[in-house]
């Protein structure tokens, strides 16, 4: 198979210029490797999709765990999709386009759905899985995945990315309600204080 190559546009360059000089090595590699992940998958899976769209969702689907936006109390997955949505509309770039973008990035931490949605959609949370999860590990070719983490190597890649999420999200823990960044939390923060769902509904101001 062939190597899946990044988009060569000026749009695509501005995106990694400006994720170069916004994250950590680590957030810039990994956001990378999921791109290609990501697209590759598309191939194999025979879907078409937008390969500058995929790429600035890719790029642009952990921006939201930096400290700039500690303070938002928004989840970080919303911060990155409206960093992404403003990035694109400053360019002319569609309506239509920004909104894929904007769901990519908003719904990547949310398993069960974007796979349901349009390729960029699927697609970056795809990459995702597969990067962090190792999710359908075997459907990319050991030969790729060499190739692939050549270019973007994953030095004790777990460790480092399970410490990004807690720095990126333990500042504002109510916003990981319902989503797979309270287990971070969970795991690493003392005296998290996980919100219940059932004990929500049970405690609920309703009388029945």
């Amino acid at each position: 198979m062939t190597m899946i190559d990044v988009p060569d546009t000026q749009l695509a360059r501005e995106a990694t210029e400006l994720v170069r000089d916004t994250t950590p090595e680590l957030i810039y590699h990994h956001s990378r490797r999921v791109y290609l992940f990501g697209a590759r998958q598309g191939r194999n899976r025979d879907l078409s999709f937008d390969p500058e769209l995929l790429y600035v969702g890719a790029m642009f689907h952990d921006l939201g765990l930096g400290e700039r936006f500690h303070a938002s109390g928004r989840r970080f997955e919303v911060d990155g999709a409206d960093e992404a949505r403003r990035f694109l509309q400053a360019r002319g770039v569609p309506e239509d386009s920004v909104r894929r973008v904007w769901l990519a990035i908003a719904l990547h931490t949310t398993p069960g759905v974007p796979q349901f949605l349009e390729p960029e959609v699927a697609l970056v949370t795809a990459g995702v899985e597969y990067d962090v999860l190792g999710m359908d590990f075997d459907l990319i070719s050991p030969e790729e995945r060499a190739e692939i983490t050549a270019l973007h190597p994953r030095p004790d890649f777990k460790r480092r990315i399970l410490a990004a999420f807690t720095a990126g999200v333990a500042p504002k823990p109510a916003t990981t309600f319902g989503t797979v960044k309270a287990d971070v939390l969970g795991h690493f923060v003392p005296d998290f204080p996980k919100t219940d769902f059932v004990r929500t509904i049970q405690d609920s101001p309703w009388p029945e």
